[in-house]
């Protein structure tokens, strides 16, 4: 009877985890609707906003949450303030990236880019922590490299919005590892940190008459005060959610939100695909497939660790 109440426990704890990281996947894979709705202001505007939006959101659901004295003992801390540090830069180049490529009509970078981000991954794994890749895994990093010079070849340029949104993201997965602290104190954190120069920036840009909150329209400013949540709902919703899955859950979702960004891209913005950009991502849908495979085949399930 214990046995099967624990089981039932566990069940309901996956249900939950699972509803949690398909919200966030969701709203991610939506999320060029509204970068695309916000592409006529000024990118670093929108950035600024991004992060000073954050901050309430994030830190009502610390206080909600319980978790306000783990967060009191980390800014008491050098180390882990540097290290935040870190990670609050990396993310702002992807977020950068990503909301300028929108703008520009290259989603399907984008999407490419969250394609490969978990093949990346991998490869960071092996250089930085020694981890050893099976054969599986190697076929799969090496088709997503030639997926890459395919693509090199066509453009004659490496596809470096893809490349940079896969390995920022990659870097900032890695190191905040490194911060001893949980998922939601960290991001308060970091946009905490960020904060400081995108406030500054915000008030200089209201000051001078250049700014696209209060000189502009009702419709502009909804919009800036709205990249607070687009960028923090789903980030926490991850959070709470990846807690409450394993590691095999989390790794075959991961392929949501890409997904629905290059049905938007190729179906809604109208955004060329070609027949090479077909091979390529052939090639990569391929690599992921096999990827997949690998976290399956043979191994051990874990509950997700975040």
């Amino acid at each position: 009877m214990a046995t099967q109440a624990i089981q039932l426990e566990a069940d309901s704890k996956a249900r939950r985890g699972f509803l949690l990281a398909l919200g966030a996947y969701l709203l991610w894979g939506l999320l060029p609707f509204y970068m695309k709705a916000v592409a006529h202001l000024p990118l670093a505007e929108v950035i600024a906003h991004r992060i000073v939006w954050s901050v309430p959101i994030a830190a009502a659901v610390l206080i909600w949450a319980g978790r306000t004295a783990d967060f009191k003992a980390a800014i008491r801390s050098p180390r882990i303030i540097s290290m935040a540090a870190l990670t609050a830069a990396l993310i702002s180049v992807n977020w950068g990236i990503y909301v300028w490529a929108i703008a520009v009509d290259r989603t399907i970078e984008t999407a490419l880019g969250y394609y490969i981000n978990p093949l990346v991954s991998v490869v960071v794994g092996a250089l930085l922590l020694g981890e050893r890749l099976d054969r599986l895994q190697i076929a799969a990093v090496v088709l997503a490299a030639i997926a890459v010079a395919v693509l090199t070849i066509d453009a004659g340029k490496l596809p470096w919005v893809s490349l940079v949104l896969a390995f920022s993201f990659a870097a900032y997965a890695f190191f905040r590892k490194t911060l001893p602290i949980g998922p939601s104190q960290g991001f308060l954190l970091e946009v905490l940190l960020l904060s400081v120069p995108a406030l500054s920036y915000i008030i200089f840009l209201i000051v001078t008459g250049q700014d696209h909150f209060v000189s502009s329209s009702l419709d502009d400013t909804a919009l800036l005060i709205g990249c607070g949540p687009v960028t923090a709902i789903p980030l926490l919703l991850f959070a709470f959610g990846a807690k409450l899955l394993r590691l095999s859950t989390i790794g075959i979702m991961q392929y949501i939100a890409p997904t629905i960004v290059f049905l938007i891209a190729v179906l809604i913005f109208g955004e060329p695909f070609g027949s090479t950009q077909a091979i390529a991502f052939g090639l990569i849908w391929t690599a992921l497939a096999i990827y997949s495979w690998s976290m399956f085949r043979g191994r051990e399930i874990r509950p997700a660790v975040r």
